[in-house]
């Protein structure tokens, strides 16, 4: 995740609320930097791409939830590099064509969220070879509407739902919900930190903190955190912890000291953050709902929209390859990726 997460359904909500689409003034980049579009004509099965997950190979394997055109459906599409693969319902094991996330295990499986309450959705494994998909009532998953997934370092898998935290160790199933110790049970994002403690960013309840006994519980009311509605989350070297909030910009959290970054305090372009990302170099990358891409390299503030080379205002996932290639996926116009 990673951002995962950022989910396109429930953010198209927030579009319908927020008026966020006007141009950023004075955006800057350096025009030396490489773009490169992929969208539903050169090999995206369609164009509003939810997450992006990269394998071992450096193959990008593309969540696709909807036609924004009106024209298909959704998937997931697969690139290599070269060649790109399509998966969709009709020619595999998805269950569903509109993937919201997926998440990439240590064995090379996919796991493919449909973020949707469609009974009999639910996340699907893929091995490369065979699906098999896992429900609310053929499994434990706490619910068939999957919004984000992780997976700890003891391959423990992590579902969020609109209904809680599922845990599934390959065997088992424990879920976590309001009644034991989740802030919220609408779950956006989910991440694990170097030890290996889970952090859920949930809907009104703020950060959910879980170290495998005990549940911790950051929200405005006790900590520092901008608002209580977090959708996004990434940890740097340092183990700082970056939140993305939907209207207040970012909280960074050391452990003991809260620092919020927002359009009035910094060159931040918007405040409505869906994804968080951070590069080799240590960059954080954030992109929005509405406005584009910043990055912040903690001296100075960089912006980044359609007129410098990519699509769309409206980005909704980050995710970075081992080439330092940042790979941006959008609500309309496919996904690009950034050489610099």
């Amino acid at each position: 995740m990673k951002t995962k997460m950022l989910i396109c359904l429930f953010f198209l909500v927030l579009i319908s609320l927020i008026s966020c689409n006007k141009e950023p003034d004075n955006p800057g980049i350096d025009n030396t930097q490489v773009w490169k579009t992929f969208n539903k004509s050169n090999g995206l099965v369609n164009n509003c791409v939810s997450d992006i997950a990269i394998d071992a190979a450096g193959d990008k394997w593309f969540a696709v939830s909807y036609s924004p055109d009106g024209e298909g459906t959704g998937g997931l599409s697969r690139f290599d590099g070269t060649n790109w693969t399509t998966y969709t319902t009709s020619n595999s094991g998805l269950v569903y064509d509109r993937v919201i996330t997926v998440e990439i295990d240590r064995e090379g499986n996919k796991w493919i969220g449909y973020g949707q309450t469609t009974i009999g959705s639910g996340v699907s494994k893929f091995n490369g070879t065979t699906w098999t998909t896992y429900t609310s009532s053929g499994s434990g998953l706490v619910s068939d509407q999957v919004t984000a997934i992780a997976i700890d370092s003891t391959g423990n898998k992590w579902f969020g739902t609109s209904y809680g935290l599922s845990k599934f160790d390959g065997t088992n199933w424990t879920t976590y919900d309001t009644s034991n110790g989740l802030g919220s049970n609408f779950v956006f994002t989910i991440t694990v930190d170097h030890e290996n403690n889970v952090w859920v960013g949930t809907w009104g309840g703020g950060i959910s903190k879980f170290d495998g006994t005990d549940w911790v519980v950051y929200n405005r009311s006790n900590s520092g955190i901008a608002e209580n509605i977090v959708t996004a989350i990434a940890i740097d070297k340092q183990g700082i912890k970056w939140f993305g909030t939907s209207t207040l910009g970012v909280s960074k959290f050391d452990d003991q000291k809260w620092t919020t970054y927002n359009t009035y305090n910094t060159g931040m372009l918007s405040n409505d953050i869906t994804d968080i990302a951070i590069d080799k170099n240590g960059v954080k990358w954030f992109s929005t709902n509405g406005w584009g891409v910043s990055s912040y390299n903690e001296q100075y503030w960089s912006t980044y929209s359609p007129e410098y080379g990519y699509t769309d205002y409206t980005v909704w996932c980050i995710s970075i390859d081992n080439d330092d290639k940042k790979w941006f996926g959008t609500n309309a116009k496919g996904a690009f990726s950034l050489k610099d």
